[in-house]
């Protein structure tokens, strides 16, 4: 499928006391390994548990416990380089990163640094109509999740949930290509949507199955074009982390005021410390939550007590051949196959069940009038009812079946919305419906031509007007629709309005 032209969007320019700046942005997200099963235990990964019962020998760091490697996570991985067109390594090995946390058991993580699974990809970034950031993928690596400390349940004591240890995450680490608070949250927003479409992760924010690092840095206007080809990222500021955003309004919010905050300090002559840091969404900014540490700090070293993986070209090609159409290539065929708008197509995408629906709503019709109906009626509706397209009371086969009633003329417009109404509220076919309720469109010119004759001479002085004005011959085109209960056909009483009324 030929992709979309797209030109890129401007980057974000913030305005100092002392001259312009732009912001640089890096981001490393953590998305859950969608499975049943841990990465190197047996343990169940289902979210909501009472704490503490999805717990191994392995994930508590027993005595004498190994580690064997999930098969189906390594897939998983695969299948997600796969999705973004990434280099996929047929040798990787797992390493320990050493540090102590009270929610580790382990006391280090096991995580890859030197050979990670996946290696160079990138994700095309919408941000509006033929305007797309194309960022690179540096690596993906596959590692295991921490658990989660509690501090708020004892005013003396915090407590461990370790259910989340041991939980399977792919670290998706991008170039630092992102320019802008807005394209950081499109960043994150397209790259849950094509691990959806993948089935690799369910991107749920709120419950941790997605969440994002994001590295902040600014750099005098102009001066981020000098470095990006050569890679040479080492003259654009000092970066600093912000940990574990589960938010896309929270992520902008977070870059927007880090970066403001880095350019107060480079403008009054300071310098920035290299940090991690929090985004507290109550009060608006980021603080300090520790110095950064660097890959030496965590004293990697490869794990003893697991093998590299290793595997063939063959089991990867395997798995390629079963990737279903991804977002991009879709969007691209909505357009090209049933003549929507970019934006519609975007819309229409956005989720595997969405675009689903709209096809089987879309199959031998006019596809500019199925994206409408979808979108504007049914979407709508489904929206401001807070119901999930899955669960939406007309089925795609009604709908269908409505535009069908418009373009064969048995309906106006007008009453393809009571129409919906009826079936959202009783369901019902829509074709019988009409037939039942006497909806059915008048079209017997004759019929038509009657109650235009009948409306004009009710209203003389209004048709010497109309005369004059041609523009007020909408008026008594809308007085013959109420005459008639809005059946009859709309273009037939225009049609004869205009000549009864002698307006060319």
């Amino acid at each position: 499928m030929t992709e979309l032209a797209y030109r890129d969007p401007e980057p974000k320019i913030l305005h100092g006391a002392r001259g312009d700046w732009e912001i640089v942005i890096g981001m490393e997200v953590h998305a859950q390994v969608r499975s049943n099963a841990k990465l190197f235990s047996g343990a169940s990964t289902g979210f909501g548990a009472e704490p503490n019962t999805h717990v191994s020998l392995v994930d508590a760091a027993m005595p004498g416990m190994l580690p064997v490697i999930n098969a189906f996570c390594v897939e998983q991985a695969v299948r997600t380089g796969l999705g973004l067109k990434a280099q996929i390594n047929l040798f990787s090995q797992f390493d320990r990163k050493n540090y102590f946390y009270p929610d580790l058991p382990q006391g280090y993580q096991i995580s890859q640094l030197y050979h990670p699974i996946v290696g160079e990809g990138e994700v095309l970034v919408d941000m509006e109509p033929g305007v797309a950031r194309r960022v690179r993928i540096e690596r993906i690596h596959l590692e295991q999740d921490a658990g989660k400390s509690i501090h708020d349940m004892d005013p003396e004591n915090s407590y461990v949930d370790l259910n989340r240890t041991g939980v399977a995450l792919m670290e998706i680490v991008s170039r630092p290509d992102i320019r802008g608070p807005e394209e950081a949250a499109e960043y994150v927003r397209k790259l849950r949507q094509i691990l959806r479409y993948l089935g690799t992760c369910d991107g749920n924010m709120q419950e941790g199955s997605l969440r994002a690092d994001v590295n902040v840095s600014v750099c005098q206007a102009g001066a981020y074009e000098k470095f990006r080809e050569s890679g040479d990222f080492s003259h654009l500021g000092t970066r600093c982390e912000i940990k574990n955003m589960n938010s896309m309004r929270f992520i902008q919010a977070a870059i927007d005021y880090e970066a403001r905050r880095q350019i107060a300090i480079l403008e009054d002559g300071g310098s920035v410390d290299q940090e991690t840091r929090l985004y507290d969404p109550n009060k608006g900014e980021t603080r300090s939550m520790r110095s950064k540490e660097e890959a030496h700090d965590y004293r990697y070293f490869p794990d003893p007590d697991l093998l590299p993986l290793t595997f063939g070209q063959d089991w990867v090609d395997s798995i390629a051949a079963t990737l279903p159409e991804l977002p991009d290539a879709k969007k691209a065929r909505f357009v090209l196959d049933f003549g929507v708008t970019e934006y519609d197509a975007g819309v229409l995408t956005a989720d595997t069940v969405n675009a689903a629906f709209f096809e089987e709503v879309a199959r031998g019709r006019d596809g500019k009038q199925a994206a409408n109906w979808v979108i504007n009626e049914l979407f709508g509706r489904l929206n401001k009812e807070g119901i999930a397209v899955s669960a939406s009371p007309v089925s795609a086969a009604q709908l269908g079946g409505i535009i069908d009633l418009i373009a064969a003329g048995d309906i106006s417009g007008k009453i393809a919305k009571d129409l919906f109404e009826i079936v959202w509220a009783e369901g019902g076919d829509p074709k019988e419906l009409v037939e039942s309720r006497g909806m059915k469109q008048v079209t017997d010119t004759g019929a038509i031509e009657a109650a235009v004759v009948e409306v004009i001479a009710a209203n003389p002085e209004k048709a010497e007007q109309a005369k004059a004005k041609p523009s007020m011959a909408g008026w008594f085109v809308g007085q013959v629709m109420k005459a008639t209960g809005g059946k009859a056909n709309p273009q037939a009483v225009n049609a004869l309005v205009r000549e009864k009324l002698g307006i060319e």
